[in-house]
């Protein structure tokens, strides 16, 4: 019987993508050039969440485009999302820029894919505008996306309570290559044994961070603890599948 009810607008996020090599769809590429899937997987992610994307297109690496740019993105967007430039590399200006503008809050983290996951604020305090700088990687930007920019942009958009996505048990129905240190997210395919009833789950195959294909392939995260070492068929580990995040 409620006649009217408050609301909040939709969250404005504000991505681009730093970087003199990237050229987007339609463009023919040169040499050393690659093309920017990174900014529509992330629309698209941001499309899922039901916030209103302001996207600003590519930005060579160039301090004062790139000063221009963040600056731009804040005063138009709740939040800003960019992939690539936030690593060690001698054009990757992001986090000085971020630095000078606002705060970075943390930087790299012991995942992979995704170590060089940059968060912070450009301004300070509350009134900040949150700033995510995801990995260059394809699957490093959707992993990093899942695990940390869903809920975050959630809740900044006033969801409340509890948003996380439940891991369960599964067993491996192969062995897994894993190096203790990080955790890892790796790509899987879970399905049910007709017979025992089991949930089973094995990788898409290569784990490489650019194969943006394992993501297509896969309908569930392998999620495996940074002290676990390499998983042998037949042990169980946790899986979060993709219905819910993607």
């Amino acid at each position: 019987g409620c006649g009217e009810a408050w609301v909040r607008r939709r969250l404005r996020v504000a991505l681009f993508s730093p970087g003199d090599e990237l050229r987007s769809a339609g463009e023919v590429l040169g040499a050393g050039e690659v093309y920017d899937s990174n900014r529509r997987t992330i629309g698209a992610l941001l499309s899922r969440l039901g916030a209103e994307a302001i996207d600003l297109g590519v930005v060579r690496d160039d301090r004062k485009l790139l000063s221009a740019a963040l600056d731009e993105a804040a005063g138009r967007a709740d939040a800003i999302v960019t992939s690539g430039g936030a690593s060690v590399g001698e054009a990757d200006f992001i986090r000085e820029i971020l630095a000078e503008r606002g705060e970075v809050l943390f930087w790299k983290v012991a995942m992979r894919p995704g170590r060089p996951l940059a968060y912070g604020k450009v301004g300070k305090g509350v009134e900040g505008v949150d700033f995510f700088g995801l990995p260059g990687n394809p699957v490093s930007v959707v992993v990093c996306f899942c695990q940390f920019v869903r809920e975050a942009l959630w809740r900044r958009a006033g969801r409340v309570g509890d948003l996380s996505v439940p891991l369960f048990g599964a067993l491996a129905a192969e062995d897994l290559r894993k190096s203790a240190g990080r955790m890892e997210f790796q790509r899987g395919i879970l399905r049910r044994d007709e017979g025992s009833g089991e949930w089973l789950v094995h990788s898409t195959g290569d784990q490489g961070s650019g194969i943006l294909s394992s993501m297509t392939r896969a309908n569930c995260f392998i999620v495996l603890e940074e002290e676990r070492g390499k998983v042998a068929k037949g042990e169980r580990v946790q899986v979060q599948p993709f219905e819910g995040i993607l």
